[in-house]
This record gives structure tokens, sequence and C-alpha cells, in this order.
């Protein structure tokens, strides 16, 4: 299947942009640690979707306007693409951060959505003030992310001294844009929680088994606070499902949107 990467610009901001496949449009919506163009669960989404999956502004290689620092900023980006890609009915799909972005879409407006899929979400506070829903990421070392974010720990091994240098400059602009956005609060929308009940479209919250960045309870409370949301679990993933289970990643998006 071929999958094609470009550059475009939306509401003057030059956007990197996959696509894969061809159908109803799913618009993918990357976690912090960006999305790769070869990753198996954008040609298995694709096998019944047309899959658009840009890099939000200020990762991988999209701009980073001087002028937005606010998960709210990012939001109001993504309806101006969504209008600007000619989207109806569109199936959104975020995972961690890309569902935070995803949720704040959905309560301002779901007239070009029809199906959201939160999978391992950030974005709301459950617990009370001394409780951490989220754990905080910029506080450990890699192998110490790893072993709370992934299922298998050795999946997300890398040799950073391998990389080319094009490629270490994305893993830092992802981590520089995850903190310009999200440091403080920590991960979270202090109003999102009270606003999730004006979400319209049909909403299935996924969630990693195996998750120990953000645990599938405070996934739950997610599925409780968006009205008639369904709740799952696949098992043998944690926070990045879409990576360590492409398949049954999905298989969960595509029969939720069909059904």
């Amino acid at each position: 299947m071929d999958t094609k990467v470009s550059m475009i610009e939306i509401a003057g901001i030059k956007t990197e942009l996959v696509e894969c496949g061809a159908g109803r449009p799913l618009l993918f919506l990357h976690p912090g640690i960006g999305i790769d163009a070869k990753a198996p669960v954008i040609e298995a989404m694709a096998d019944s979707a047309r899959v658009l999956a840009p890099s939000h502004p200020g990762f991988g290689r999209s701009e980073q306007p001087k002028a937005m620092t606010t998960i709210d900023d990012l939001a109001y980006f993504y309806l101006d693409a969504i209008e600007a890609l000619g989207l109806k009915d569109a199936i959104v799909v975020g995972v961690s951060f890309g569902a935070w972005i995803a949720a704040e879409i959905a309560v301002k407006s779901c007239e070009r959505i029809g199906h959201l899929v939160l999978a391992d979400a950030f974005g709301i506070k459950v617990g009370d003030r001394e409780t951490r829903d989220i754990a905080d990421i910029f506080a450990m070392t890699e192998p110490q992310f790893n072993e709370r974010a992934y299922f298998d720990p050795a999946f997300a091994a890398r040799d950073y001294k391998s990389l080319p240098e094009a490629d270490l400059v994305i893993v830092a602009r992802n981590r520089e844009a995850m903190a310009r956005y999200g440091w403080s609060p920590y991960m979270h929308d202090p109003k999102l929680k009270g606003r999730l009940h004006r979400i319209r479209a049909k909403t299935l919250v996924l969630w990693g088994a195996a998750d120990r960045i953000a645990a599938p309870d405070y996934g739950r409370a997610w599925s409780v606070a968006i009205p008639g949301a369904r709740f799952a679990l696949i098992e043998r993933a944690g926070h990045f499902p879409h990576l360590e289970a492409p398949g049954d990643f999905a298989r969960h998006v595509l029969e939720f949107a069909a059904a």
C-alpha cells in the first residue's frame, strides 16, 4: 500500500502530512513521541479508511509558530485542518497527547466528526490535588519511561548513536514541543473534564492494559465523563497500543467506526 508524505500549508502553518489508503477519512493524532510514516498501524487502519496523520505544529517536521503555545491552540488548528482538508463524517483517532487534542477538538465542535477514539489519553484531572493521575515523564530517564510505557520495554530500545542527525533533531523537537504544550498545568486542562459532556460523536475510549504512565482506571474515568462512551482494553500493550499491538488497535478502531 502506497504511503505519501508531504508538506502542506494549513492556516498558514507548514505541516507534515502522512496519507495512506482510501475511503472514509480517518484523522490520526499522534502521541508526544511523534509518528513514523512506516508504522504498521498506518497501513492497518488504511485497509478500510483514508488515513491522514499530520505532525502537530512543533513536532516532526511541522512548523512551530511562536504564537502557538497551548493545547487550545492545537485544537483550533485542527478544526481549521479538518475544514481545509474537506473532511466529513471523519473518524478522529488520538493516542496519549494526541487523544488529549482530539478531546479538545470534540468539545468545541463535532460537526465534521462521526466517531472519536481516545487511546491512553492525557488531558483531565481525576484524583485530588495530592494524587498524580499521570506519571511525570519529564522526571524519568528513558529506560524508566520505557519500563512504564510499554508492555515489553525492549520494544522501545533505540541506539541513538546510530540514528541519522535528522532523526535526532525530530526526537529533540518532539520532546521540546511536549514540554511547551503540556508542562504547566502538567498534561491536563483543568476545564476539560467539565466540558466532556459536550462531545456528540460516538466515542470509544481505548486503553493498553499494561499502561503504567496513565493506568486503565484513569481511562475508565474518561469513559464515564463522556456520554455514551464505550471502554475497551488492549492486552499485552502499554501506553502506546498502536505500536505494540497495531493489528488489535486498528481492528478496534475500524470495527467501532463500522458498527
